[in-house]
């Protein structure tokens, strides 16, 4: 069968089509391609899920538009699995060959919504001025296609700072965000706490950018968002807020300043942190080979990602030493971002644990790497 054939073929299935996969890439950049039905607000649409690198991109299409524009050339096999059976197109000399196979898919084990599949605490539809000024909404408040993977990282940290909150009595809250940048994070936190929690908010981003924190705080201010303020600052080495601090947050600072971040979390005593680190290149450049974990460091993407969990069980051990609870938690699906983990800390006790800190020196010693949280800390 010819492109357009198989192209023909699927289009006259139809409403019978619970999944279409096209992956083993030919060429281009996009390693797989997912479509499946979704209902949105009543319509019957197809939701194409494309993955390139370490990245996944969405976008939601009739079924014909999301049938016609994808290049089916591209790939070595199309998969399309229908109630009752699984269609299967693979390449071969004289186009594609066709295969059929029998599933158990029914009608009542597909769900097509495309809201009830997630609950989230900031939903597409939801009426919030500072979403479509940020990009994050369309006017008519749908989700901006590529920013899909945004909007599931915020929703997703909201969601765990509020399985903390659930159920409080707080009445107000100091929170820092070390490298805001855009500050979608930083508005939407502000929401979370002001709009839903009703709990006085008093957050303040921190970011190196000049442009980006003077737009931060035009639209605090064209929305009224009081007590939320940006500032201009390079937090390794500035003077920061000296108040009273309750929460510290980062998401994707890059390198060690999670470290400096983490650092002043912990000298201020602020009761719970909320991390996700990025771009851990600090061992990877420094780490030489001293012991038993040798083999890891033996091959370039094995020692980068063995290199990037150990800093950040370093980040986290410190955080243990200084009296925190710690875990480390999936922050989102690997697909829509490859740094994916979350330092969840909450202070329970004022003490040092110096043998933390002995366990980690005989490690360096036999490693050679240089850690920055360490080096911050280790005369505290």
């Amino acid at each position: 069968m010819k492109v357009e054939e198989v192209k023909d073929f699927i289009l006259n299935l139809d409403l019978s089509i619970k999944k279409i996969v096209l992956s083993d890439r030919l060429s281009g950049d996009v390693s797989k391609i997912v479509l499946r039905p979704v209902e949105i607000k009543g319509q019957h649409l197809f939701q194409e899920e494309t993955f390139k690198g370490t990245q996944a991109f969405h976008r939601n299409l009739s079924f014909h538009e999301a049938i016609t524009s994808v290049d089916f050339k591209n790939f070595k096999q199309v998969l399309a699995e229908c109630e009752g059976k699984t269609i299967i197109f693979s390449i071969s000399k004289n186009g594609f060959k066709k295969k059929e196979q029998a599933n158990n898919l029914t009608t009542s084990s597909i769900s097509t919504s495309h809201n009830k599949a997630k609950k989230y605490l900031l939903s597409e539809g939801e009426d919030v001025p500072i979403m479509q000024e940020l990009g994050i909404f369309t006017k008519d408040n749908k989700i901006v296609a590529s920013m899909y993977d945004k909007f599931k990282q915020i929703n997703r940290f909201i969601e765990i700072i509020d399985d903390e909150f659930k159920s409080t009595n707080l009445k107000e809250i100091t929170i820092l965000d070390f490298g805001c940048g855009k500050s979608y994070l930083t508005f939407l936190i502000y929401h979370y706490f002001v709009n839903i929690k009703h709990i006085k908010a008093h957050i303040i981003g921190y970011d190196i950018k000049k442009d980006v924190v003077e737009n931060c705080n035009k639209l605090a201010k064209k929305y009224n968002y009081s007590n939320l303020e940006f500032i201009l600052s390079d937090v390794k080495k500035d003077k920061l807020f000296t108040g009273k601090i309750d929460m510290v947050i980062t998401l994707h600072a890059c390198d060690t300043a999670t470290d400096y971040a983490l650092n002043f979390a912990i000298q201020h005593k602020a009761k719970y942190i909320f991390s996700v680190p990025c771009c851990q290149h600090e061992i990877n450049l420094s780490i030489r080979k001293g012991g038993e974990f040798d083999l890891m460091l033996k091959d370039g993407i094995v020692k980068e990602r063995f290199c990037a969990l150990l800093t950040d069980e370093i980040r986290a051990e410190i955080l243990r030493a200084f009296g925190y609870k710690v875990d480390m938690i999936e922050f989102v699906d690997f697909a829509h971002s490859p740094k994916n983990i979350m330092i969840r800390a909450k202070l329970n006790s004022s003490k040092k644990d110096n043998k933390i800190f002995e366990n980690i020196e005989n490690l360096i010693k036999n490693y050679n790497f240089s850690q920055k949280l360490y080096d911050l800390t280790k005369k505290l």
